[in-house]
């Protein structure tokens, strides 16, 4: 007869051994990064119905969670957006690159929020799927005419394929 005790320690030890055994699954990691720029901005068309404007911007990324793997990332963007009845509509690009120079491209769409995704990555950042939303949380005054300095909160998920 197996005494209380005894059960619990062999079915911990059962739990524990399946634990350990089980593989590691690959899966969509957490991305939390701040992303701040200096934009250049050129206008299209202006008038009193609509606008269509152009951005161009460089910048560089920081990764708030502690694994850093989006630490220092540079980045450049373009993108073409249209202002009509107060709400912007529009599509960029971005290349991301890091210190070794593999990088990563992200398409982003803006309408009611700004929701983005991989679509193409070098090197380490081959196969990376993905995606998520970016917030604009500050900006400042214009350094310049013409543009515009800010940054936004990136988040989402990725997964580097193997």
């Amino acid at each position: 007869m197996i005494t209380s005790k005894r059960y619990w320690v062999a079915v911990t030890a059962v739990i524990l051994g399946m634990i350990t055994f089980i593989p590691e699954v690959p899966g969509q990691q957490p991305i939390d990064t701040t992303s701040c720029s200096s934009r250049k901005i050129t206008t299209i068309v202006s008038t009193p119905e609509f606008t269509i404007y152009s951005t161009e911007a460089r910048g560089v990324q920081i990764d708030n969670l502690p694994s850093k793997t989006f630490d220092n990332l540079t980045f450049h963007s373009v993108g073409v957006f249209k202002v009509e009845s107060g709400k912007v509509t529009g599509n960029s690009y971005s290349k991301y690159m890091d210190a070794s120079e593999d990088f990563f491209l992200v398409e982003a769409q803006v309408g009611t929020e700004r929701v983005w995704k991989y679509i193409y990555g070098t090197g380490k950042w081959k196969g990376i799927t993905g995606g998520g939303t970016s917030i604009t949380f500050t900006k400042g005054k214009p350094i310049s005419p013409g543009t515009s300095q800010g940054c936004n909160k990136v988040t989402g998920t990725y997964e580097l394929k193997k």
